[in-house]
């Protein structure tokens, strides 16, 4: 492996074997290797990149009983080339930086985090290249992890933490995208506060907020989970698994980032690609009764979400107080489907990728 940076444990036989490329699903199997460093006595240390394997912990490791997890995503595609591309791994470094301070885990400098990060996901790429799809809509899901380690029942920050990457090839986030995704407006549970709370960071706690309604939303024929603000329980904020954007009477309205939205990186790049395109965009506070008031209007032209698993994806109908709301056209709508064709065309090398958002890795032949 050229340029290697960190010591390496290599495997001494791959699982390669176990995955079934035509159907990957979602993140079921792990690649065979993973990144691996600690913090202790005040520094972090033993950078390494050793064999995917289980974690010795006790059981009062402070994450297990305080929370103190963060987690991050994003993905690295194979291209006809013979090159793997890492879409935007800078912003996702950036956000678990911002996630880890939240969380009160001592984390390094954003530049060093951001460096580290880049340079061991492309150690894992190179010394991983066969678990990387060749499908189109499938790639290399990369998943960085910081957990707190020390065994303590003070309610407190940790003083050890392990911080892991690990690597998994998966498929479309949702298997049905021709045809879009229903969505349940949520207007009794809360996934993050409005004001001071943990919804602007990818943390554990957040997802335990959302298993609750989401599996009700699953029950009721529902894809995901459309949530509210937690004030009024008025305002849309964003789905499950992404952030949501409406496009009415030509212009795309999207709610702003304020502390109880993730700051998604594919949110970003739809943005900057809308601006591009001259379309008219608003990032600003959005009301579900002026979603209503544009369906039942014909105003309301195309709802889609935007997040690194499922990249852009269609809304097909939105469910709200008893009441189902198709889109008029039916999905993908112009829109939404210039803007899947144009971040996957740069995501696998086949659209010039004017931004430079892709970090790219030469494969091993």
């Amino acid at each position: 492996m050229q340029h290697s940076r960190f010591p390496l444990t290599a495997v001494t036989q791959s699982r390669l074997g176990q995955v079934d490329f035509d159907n990957p699903g979602f993140g079921k199997i792990f690649g065979d290797h993973m990144f691996s460093m600690v913090y202790e006595d005040g520094a972090w240390s033993k950078a390494e990149i050793i064999p995917y394997q289980a974690l010795a912990i006790e059981p009062g490791v402070a994450m297990l009983h305080y929370g103190q997890t963060v987690f991050d995503g994003y993905k690295a595609f194979r291209g006809e080339d013979g090159q793997a591309r890492i879409f935007r791994p800078e912003r996702n470094a950036a956000r678990l930086h911002d996630s880890c301070q939240r969380l009160c885990i001592p984390i390094m400098p954003v530049d060093e985090l951001t460096d580290i990060m880049i340079q061991a996901t492309r150690e894992l790429i190179e010394l991983d290249h066969a678990w990387i799809p060749s499908q189109w809509g499938h790639s290399l899901y990369v998943r960085p992890l910081v957990i707190g380690t020390e065994s303590t029942l003070e309610v407190r920050a940790a003083n050890r933490y392990h911080f892991l990457i690990m690597t998994s090839p998966v498929g479309s986030y949702f298997t049905d995208l021709q045809n879009g995704v229903s969505l349940r407006v949520e207007d009794r549970f809360t996934r993050a506060a409005s004001i001071g709370g943990l919804g602007a960071a990818k943390t554990a706690a957040n997802y335990a907020a959302s298993l609750l309604p989401g599996a009700q939303s699953k029950a009721q024929g529902f894809d995901q989970v459309l949530w509210l603000d937690s004030n009024e329980h008025r305002y849309v904020e964003e789905v499950g698994a992404m952030n949501i954007f409406f496009k009415i009477a030509g212009r795309v309205i999207t709610p702003p980032l304020g502390g109880s939205i993730l700051p998604g990186v594919v949110r970003d790049s739809a943005l900057t690609l809308l601006r591009d395109w001259d379309i008219p965009v608003e990032e600003r506070r959005l009301g579900i009764d002026e979603v209503i008031e544009a369906f039942a209007s014909g105003e309301l032209e195309e709802v889609f979400g935007a997040g690194t698993a499922a990249v852009i994806c269609p809304v097909a109908s939105i469910g709200y107080r008893d009441e189902l709301y198709s889109i008029a056209s039916a999905p993908p709508g112009e829109l939404t489907l210039r803007l899947y064709n144009e971040l996957t065309g740069i995501q696998y090398g086949k659209i010039e990728d004017r931004h430079h958002w892709n970090q790219c890795v030469t494969l091993p032949e």
